[in-house]
């Protein structure tokens, strides 16, 4: 059985190689700043977005979904480091969002991949959360 440390490695390969799939460039891993962490940072072409992603991985989704454990404090480290990551590369006035690929190992033969686009956004200084629509399975 993997480790937990090991299942999160193999989610970001697959996250990773997901989104490089559908024509994103994967510009960052496991970016930090200070204690805050994005998994993988991308930017998609077409339209221009820089994508902050958080990856979450679990060997049983029988009680909870991945994406679940994405929570308000999670939410609020990514928006420190997206901050520095903008300020650090230069990359103001691009257009940024902020996603979560959940994957599922349930059958790690045929892990399922769930990604969700703009799953949170950061509105007038209140993180928003997740939106109505935006989990669906």
């Amino acid at each position: 059985m993997a480790t937990p440390h090991d299942l999160g490695k193999k989610g970001e390969e697959l996250a990773a190689g997901f989104l490089e799939a559908k024509g994103y460039n994967i510009l960052d891993r496991n970016y930090r700043f200070k204690r805050a962490e994005v998994d993988l940072v991308a930017l998609r072409l077409e339209p221009a977005e820089l994508v902050f992603v958080e990856v979450k991985a679990r060997s049983d989704t029988a009680f909870t979904y991945p994406e679940e454990a994405v929570d308000q404090a999670k939410r609020q480290a990514m928006f420190r480091a997206a901050d520095s990551y903008i300020y650090e590369k230069k990359m103001m006035g691009i257009p940024v969002r902020f996603d979560i690929i959940a994957i599922g190992f349930d059958n790690p033969d045929h892990p399922l991949i769930h990604h969700i686009e703009d799953a949170f956004r950061m509105m007038g200084g209140t993180d928003m959360g997740f939106g109505e629509t935006d989990i669906q399975f």
